[in-house]
């Protein structure tokens, strides 16, 4: 059996990405940030992680769960409108080398993350900051509520 195929029966997709997603998001706890998971944008996209910081700025991470999941999204250029930063979020085993070099690269698993690459910084328009920091809160504001 290849090591590919041993990686994907001890890695499940799903449990990927959770993981990865969790681990993204205690990230942007540590650094600051208020995540949260699985937001819609005004494009009709989702953001896997939406972090706003403490001066208001707006960080999405991309979760990653294998190369195939990789490979058949590439939406990823259409978060860049709704955020100051980018990023991938990715499992340890994940091949780094096939993911492009503009956006910001996190390694995460269920307990954490790091952050291998920097984001390059795009600040959003004021107008657009406004209504998306509103949208925002709302949702974090009826989550809170439903749970």
């Amino acid at each position: 059996m290849s090591a590919a195929v041993t990686l994907e029966l001890v890695f499940s997709r799903p449990e990927t990405t959770l993981s990865v997603t969790r681990g993204a998001a205690r990230l942007m706890m540590d650094m600051g940030y208020a995540p949260l998971l699985e937001v819609c944008l005004p494009n009709g996209r989702r953001a896997d992680v939406m972090a706003i910081g403490p001066k208001g700025d707006i960080v999405i991470c991309e979760v990653k769960s294998g190369v195939d999941d990789y490979r058949v999204d590439r939406k990823w250029h259409e978060y860049g409108p709704f955020c100051d930063a980018f990023y991938f979020a990715v499992a340890p085993e994940f091949p780094k080398e096939i993911l492009p070099e503009e956006p910001g690269l996190i390694v995460a698993d269920g307990f954490g993350g790091a952050v291998l690459r920097d984001a390059p910084s795009s600040p959003l328009a004021p107008a657009r900051r406004k209504a998306l920091t509103i949208a925002f809160a709302r949702l974090g504001a009826w989550r809170a509520m439903r749970d």
